[in-house]
């Protein structure tokens, strides 16, 4: 690693490195996933549904893209599990 130079960033997590510890910072990795899925100007929530609510099947409602959806729970998994 010495000849690389200071290890900045590591699968989308910051790391600062210090005389006293190593530090891991998760904040440009939201910030990129909220771009990505174009969420900059959601409001956020303490709850984000109601829940008593029961959801059930819409056959009238638009289909959505499953690739994008799971990109998105992929992303969110990585960002708590990391």
């Amino acid at each position: 690693m010495s000849m690389m130079g200071e290890l900045n960033y590591f699968l989308g997590l910051q790391i600062k490195q210090l005389n006293h510890g190593t530090f891991l910072s998760k904040t440009k990795y939201c910030k990129e996933l909220l771009k990505k899925f174009n969420m900059e100007s959601c409001k956020e929530r303490v709850t984000p549904m109601s829940t008593n609510c029961y959801l059930d099947l819409d056959d009238k409602g638009a289909s959505v893209d499953q690739t994008k959806f799971r990109g998105l729970i992929g992303s969110l998994l990585y960002l708590t599990a990391s």
